[in-house]
């Protein structure tokens, strides 16, 4: 412990980082900007080559944060899992998708653990940053990286730290959003804590792994339920003829006992839609219901199909169906002023609304190709008249969206975000959620 304690002190710990994506990339080169000698393993070669090339793949890590570090010979990439043999540390950020039935998928966790097992060496920390059941550092990495006889604590040391990685977002990045971190022992936790404080601005020790695993999912069980909620409160304001924003907006003056909340046409992201429904499943295991979990889930599962009904009652009430329309979805990516498409809502939205015999096309300027669960499809040019669709439906507000000219020429719009609110020239051709 007192050889890893000094080698981090004196940034010589080699840092390997497993999985260098939205999560991973960040983190790598905060350690090389740190005075760390950073790696990031990844079996995607395109990844390993722009990375060693100086180059961001990631809209939110600049090629400014990573060239001169790569040019310092400070951070690099690789596929090949021997260089764990080098590694002091190693930080493990691979996905954590669900399988079709709405289990955790646990192979890339699994996979990630097997190989830093293979090439293990004594005084090795290993933070699992995926986001995970509780009891998944203990059932999983443990057993594994002990069964040759090392000892936690002692010879090996193990945390987990939950990512809080937030695409888009302008004010807090890697560094300054404080870090949740749980130690297997007390002396892991010293270990750990001493890692990242090299180059986090706070840390925020918990009594254990179990407590930091379960802290994320609090998070974005947090999110998932409100959203659920006002989604809800969203088709019911609609029944009784009551504008759901206008309520919401509203509400949100209260200066006590209220957050705001806002719906819209489902949940999308590699958190929000994904990580409650771990909980779940675990609780599951206990025989116990997370009955809230699950009914949020339902709430926001139901939400594209709830939007495509909403399209149908807009066209109908132009006298048209929508087999044989011509649509164009504005928004692909799951949030605004992001590229990224993991579990978008308006994949769901496409599917279905070709399904229907619609001809869908979409705009989307961060987006110019769409290859993402099945749907295959290539983005109009930005500059497209809206005026060319039956129907024009806004999935994802980004900020380059140009209002006054979609409520200007488009015949019909579905705003499932309430973007256009505030721009004359209705004149009753907006639809709203």
């Amino acid at each position: 412990m007192t050889s890893l304690l000094q080698k981090i002190e004196a940034k010589s710990a080699r840092i390997v980082v497993i999985g260098i994506g939205y999560v991973g990339l960040p983190l790598v080169a905060e350690f090389a900007r740190a005075g760390f000698r950073a790696t990031g393993l990844d079996k995607d070669a395109e990844k390993v080559r722009l990375l060693n090339a100086g180059e961001s793949y990631i809209a939110d890590v600049p090629t400014s944060d990573l060239a001169p570090y790569v040019k310092a010979g400070m951070l690099d990439a690789t596929a090949n899992p021997a260089i764990l043999r080098e590694a002091d540390a190693v930080i493990v950020c691979v996905p954590t998708p669900l399988n079709k039935t709405k289990d955790p998928d646990m192979r890339f966790i699994v996979a990630a653990t097997e190989e830093i097992a293979r090439h293990q060496h004594d005084g090795m920390l290993v933070i699992l940053e995926s986001t995970t059941y509780p009891g998944t550092t203990t059932e999983v990495l443990v057993p594994r990286l002990t069964e040759k006889g090392a000892v936690v604590g002692q010879t090996v040391f193990i945390a987990f730290s939950p990512e809080r990685v937030d695409p888009g977002n302008q004010q807090y990045k890697t560094k300054n959003t404080p870090k949740v971190l749980g130690g297997q022992t007390a002396e892991c936790l010293s270990v750990a804590s001493a890692l990242y404080s090299q180059i986090l601005d706070e840390l925020v020790p918990v009594s254990s792994t179990e407590t930091a695993e379960m802290v994320k999912l609090l998070e974005n069980t947090f999110r998932a339920v409100n959203i659920g909620l006002v989604n809800e409160i969203a088709m019911m304001s609609r029944k009784l003829g009551i504008d759901p924003f206008e309520v919401i907006r509203a509400a949100a003056t209260k200066p006590f006992g209220f957050m705001p909340f806002y719906p819209g046409p489902g949940l999308g992201g590699h958190c929000i839609p994904v990580d409650p429904l771990y909980m779940s499943w675990k609780l599951r295991t206990l025989q116990y219901q997370a009955r809230f979990i699950e009914l949020a889930d339902s709430v926001n599962s139901g939400m594209p199909a709830y939007v495509v009904g909403r399209i149908s009652e807009a066209l109908n009430e132009r006298s048209r169906s929508v087999r044989g329309s011509k649509l164009l979805i504005y928004g692909v990516a799951y949030k605004r002023d992001v590229r990224d498409v993991r579990e978008s809502p308006a994949l769901a939205i496409i599917d279905e609304l070709q399904r229907r015999g619609a001809h869908v096309a979409y705009m989307d300027p961060h987006v110019p190709e769409l290859h993402e669960a099945g749907v295959r499809m290539t983005a109009v040019d930005p500059s497209t008249s809206f005026a060319e669709f039956d129907a024009v439906v806004i999935v994802t507000d980004h900020t380059r969206l140009d209002r006054e000219r979609m409520l200007r020429e488009a015949q019909l719009v579905v705003d499932t975000r309430d973007a256009l609110r505030g721009i004359a020239g209705d004149h009753g051709k907006v639809h709203g959620l």
